[in-house]
């Protein structure tokens, strides 16, 4: 399958790559420093491009069968607007050119709900932590982005994950409509969970939730990467 992919760049977005390529699919990959994009593949097309300029957007998406977005940015206390005006853009392209199937990441932070096994910290502290405060610009946006995929007419799904972490490998995951019991999914399964959507109508036109269930980072370590990364996806 032809595919786009927006945010390649970022850690989620290099693993989506590289597994894509080894499942046989032909891959655009679209980045502001297409210099700094550490993979090369027959298959792949590495591309300059900037979800804010709707141009490159297009030139991006024209002659796709799929659109895949990573797109992230560092918390802010500033307003962001990268992903509402990047998917704006982006499903401005697929409707121009007639390409349906869209996936795009977002986050369980936008919907936030009650852990049993969180316990006190979690619940009381981290999660407030994070949702209302470091990252409150970052989830106003993602809500944004997110109406407005629901409200078009392209054939959607909406991934979330919750707490990203690395692991060398694709690990057992777990997917449910809307929201899933689990506090943390791994880069690898998340990108492997975007993949297996292409083929899937199990959540056409549906928000899917995804959770590592296996493998468990360490709390401590991913609040501090949650706080002060550079790349957020």
């Amino acid at each position: 399958m032809k595919i786009a992919i927006f945010g390649a760049n970022g850690p989620t977005g290099r693993l989506l790559t590289r597994q894509a390529l080894a499942e046989g699919h032909s891959v655009t990959a679209i980045t502001r420093h297409p210099d700094q994009f550490p993979l090369e593949h027959e298959d792949l097309r590495v591309m300059s491009g900037d979800v804010y300029h709707r141009e490159s957007v297009e030139n991006a998406v024209a002659g796709q069968e799929a659109v895949l977005s990573t797109l992230g940015v560092p918390f802010s206390r500033k307003p962001i607007t990268v992903y509402s005006q990047g998917i704006g853009h982006i499903l401005h392209a697929m409707n121009r050119f007639g390409v349906r199937r869209l996936l795009c990441v977002s986050s369980s932070a936008t919907e936030p709900h009650v852990d049993p096994e969180g316990g006190f910290f979690f619940e009381r502290i981290v999660q407030p932590m994070i949702t209302n405060t470091i990252g409150k610009t970052l989830y106003e946006d993602m809500r944004r982005m997110e109406e407005i995929v629901r409200n078009s007419d392209l054939d959607w799904t909406i991934i979330r994950p919750s707490g990203l972490f690395e692991t060398p490998e694709v690990t057992p995951y777990q997917t449910a409509e809307n929201h899933i019991r689990g506090r943390f999914t791994s880069r690898a399964d998340l990108a492997n969970c975007m993949l297996r959507q292409l083929t899937s109508d199990r959540y056409l036109r549906k928000t899917a939730a995804v959770a590592t269930v296996e493998v468990q980072p360490s709390m401590l370590k991913l609040i501090m990467r949650e706080a002060f990364q550079s790349k957020h996806k």
